[in-house]
């Protein structure tokens, strides 16, 4: 996003920042994360999924319920949401934790692509709001949960539920950073704001180069000194 020309009003700059940040969220999301959610997270989570598992059933078990998810996802992977759905659900319904808490995700990704975001953002609250789910999971659909319902949550609240994410040492700083930011913005807390944005363009790998680049931009129109580590480019 480019900056704003000096005669701009506070107003003015602050609606063109919501208006950048409805445009590119949901996109970012997507571009930035959908593949490793779908794709190679998926994996890490199953072998956390498995290992939490077996804590608590046999290994037999245990095997069947790998092998059922490991079917599911093959059908989302083929293109083929209508099938991958229902069978997420019923693993979702008759597995441990740390299975149906993936499972709720990843169908609640597919119902998304499919266009149906008010069941999208129910598979995440679900999983968000039930402390019995393995925490990372719980933050990964606290953040999808919150992107779908953001344009209708009040500043505050998105603030209140994001900022045990949108620190550092985070893996989803930047989106969560991001959203919380631009509720800054919407407060008229602009300090704040330039702030956040400044950390985001540091968080080097942390963050995907998108979100740095952005954050590098607002940082600077906000006032404050931003590195992009990526790049080593500096906004004064």
């Amino acid at each position: 996003m480019a900056l704003p020309p000096s005669g701009t009003t506070d107003d003015g700059f602050l609606r063109e920042v919501d208006e950048e940040y409805r445009r590119d969220r949901l996109l970012s999301i997507w571009r930035d994360y959908g593949r490793w959610i779908i794709g190679g997270v998926i994996a890490a989570l199953a072998a956390l999924a498995l290992y939490l598992y077996l804590g608590h059933r046999a290994s037999s078990a245990a095997g069947t319920q790998g092998e059922q998810f490991d079917a599911a996802l093959r059908l989302a992977e083929e293109n083929q949401p209508d099938k991958a759905i229902p069978e997420f659900d019923k693993i979702a319904r008759q597995s441990g934790k740390g299975y149906a808490g993936l499972a709720l995700i990843t169908e609640g990704n597919l119902l998304l692509q499919k266009g149906d975001t008010k069941g999208a953002t129910a598979k995440f609250a679900e999983v968000a709001g039930d402390a019995s789910y393995p925490q990372p999971y719980r933050d990964l659909a606290l953040l999808r949960q919150t992107s779908n319902e953001y344009d209708t949550l009040k500043p505050e609240q998105v603030i209140e539920r994001l900022k045990g994410l949108a620190i550092s040492t985070s893996p989803w700083f930047g989106t969560a950073g991001e959203m919380v930011a631009a509720s800054y913005l919407k407060q008229g807390k602009r300090a704040e704001a330039g702030k956040l944005y400044g950390q985001i363009a540091q968080g080097g790998e942390n963050v995907p180069e998108s979100i740095r680049q952005r954050a590098v931009t607002l940082a600077g129109v906000l006032g404050v000194d931003a590195i992009d580590q990526s790049t080593g480019n500096t906004t004064r």
